[in-house]
């Protein structure tokens, strides 16, 4: 835990305060048959002596933080001021590339993990009313959009949405529209992203409830039978109460899987309409010069995130906790 954990979060959070040094310049006079002129360069052994001196960099406490590309207050307030209204201010607000990342990261993250907690419930509740012999075929065909890894899933559907796609080429023949293209609307984008998620992620939340299923107290389904329940209401005041420690065990997972979200988006070459926080850490690191600052800051900011979204799972299960101690 302190090794793999508590070190790397603290390195995070060190790194998030500290930018790198600036280079030390100094001015060289050269001095030739025709006058002097003056040139500024780096001075090598200077920077490179500060920067032994203090490795992480030069302290600058929460400046990062509250810069235009992360939490930007700054702009926040001004746009505030100059909004007509909260929809004018949540619309500016999608100009800054944080909040912009933070709009697709929520909207992904509380729109798939209900609907794959739905879609498993209701699959694991067919797969278990089956016959014992379609069962074993069933439940690994359910599970093979969880066996492939995410990367290969999204490019898969990527180019099924693709304008010589089958999906893409469809919708072109149905819509009468030979110009449209799912790749070129940011909603049909989102859309595309989030039916992606809730088809990855569904297995899991199945595969869980249905091992639930198997625990089911059969004399007290039985005895709702007897009394005349319905199919809906046996579900509902039998079967939900019992799942619903594993419901929210998998809603705990989910809710942080999915606020991670970041393979589907290289997958499907969005950044250019959907970008999230965990694709924010990898842009600041690729390319030639990498913004360990940034990158660090932005990760701070995700598990803030993170903690702030399992804060009322969290509590909850410790007050079912203390409840049942």
């Amino acid at each position: 835990m302190l090794l793999f954990i508590a070190l790397p979060i603290l390195s995070v959070l060190l790194q998030s305060v500290h930018t790198p040094h600036d280079a030390v310049l100094i001015e060289i006079e050269n001095c030739g048959p025709f006058g002097c002129t003056t040139s500024t360069t780096m001075d090598q052994e200077a920077t490179r002596a500060l920067r032994d001196e203090q490795p992480l960099g030069k302290f600058v406490g929460l400046d990062i933080y509250f810069d235009r590309g992360h939490l930007a207050v700054r702009e926040v307030v001004q746009v505030w001021a100059e909004s007509e209204g909260i929809g004018d201010f949540l619309a500016s607000l999608n100009n800054l590339p944080f909040y912009r990342a933070m709009g697709f990261t929520l909207t992904f993250t509380f729109t798939v993990t209900p609907l794959m907690l739905i879609f498993g419930f209701m699959i694991a509740l067919g797969v278990n009313s089956l016959h014992r012999k379609l069962k074993g075929f069933l439940i690994f065909f359910s599970l093979l959009p969880m066996i492939v890894s995410p990367l290969i899933g999204s490019l898969v559907l990527f180019w099924m949405i693709d304008s010589r796609g089958i999906i893409g080429s469809a919708l072109q023949w149905i819509f009468s529209d030979p110009d449209l293209s799912l790749k070129a609307s940011t909603g049909l984008t989102w859309v595309m992203l989030i039916v992606y998620g809730v088809w990855h992620a569904a297995p899991f939340s199945f595969i869980v409830l249905y091992a639930g299923l198997q625990t089911l107290p059969q004399d007290t389904l039985e005895s709702a039978q007897i009394d005349g329940a319905s199919r809906w209401q046996q579900v509902r005041y039998v079967v939900i109460p019992h799942l619903m420690p594993l419901i929210t065990f998998i809603a705990l997972i989910q809710l942080m899987d999915n606020f991670r979200v970041f393979e589907p988006i290289v997958g499907f070459n969005s950044a250019a309409h959907a970008t999230s926080l965990s694709w924010f850490i990898f842009n600041d690191l690729s390319g030639e010069t990498r913004l360990l600052s940034s990158a660090a800051t932005s990760s701070v900011l995700t598990i803030i995130g993170v903690s702030i979204l399992l804060a009322p799972v969290l509590v909850r299960t410790w007050r079912d906790f203390n409840a049942k101690g």
